[in-house]
């Protein structure tokens, strides 16, 4: 399935500088059609890129569990952290059904938090103290 990718100035950047630089790895023998390619110039395989995404995590000094599949998840929750329409985000991903988009974001409470803020009517009317985000609620109890 044919993608179209957005890319911000960095990235551009970047992917420019590569390219001439992956011409020179292909050479005559290595993937004609893969953008990017190991040393050898062949494509890069899943497993690589695993590799090469916990090795980027590890020295950025993120020590859980990074993947590429998490990576998409993270990006898809941030865009709809975002206020991005579920929709959008359903294309940025490249899913058929939207029901595959909504399995990948995950709602976070402060984001919970400010549509709440935004959409209710009380939400200011004793102020703006809350409480901390790890107690849990007081429910009242019968008398």
């Amino acid at each position: 399935k044919s993608r179209q990718v957005p890319l911000g100035g960095a990235a551009d950047r970047a992917l420019l500088a590569y390219v001439p630089a992956r011409r020179a790895l292909v050479g005559s023998t290595g993937s004609r059609t893969a953008l990017f390619v190991n040393k050898l110039g062949e494509r890069l395989t899943p497993r690589s890129v695993q590799r090469m995404v916990r090795a980027w995590a590890v020295a950025g000094g993120i020590h859980a569990r990074a993947t590429p599949h998490g990576l998409r998840h993270s990006f898809a929750t941030h865009m709809l952290d975002s206020d991005v329409d579920l929709r959008s985000i359903q294309e940025l991903l490249g899913h058929a059904s939207l029901s595959s988009t909504q399995i990948y974001t995950k709602v976070s409470l402060d984001h919970l938090m400010k549509v709440y803020d935004a959409a209710h009517p009380r939400a200011h009317e004793h102020g703006d103290a809350r409480p901390a985000r790890d107690t849990e609620p007081v429910l009242p109890t019968k008398a």
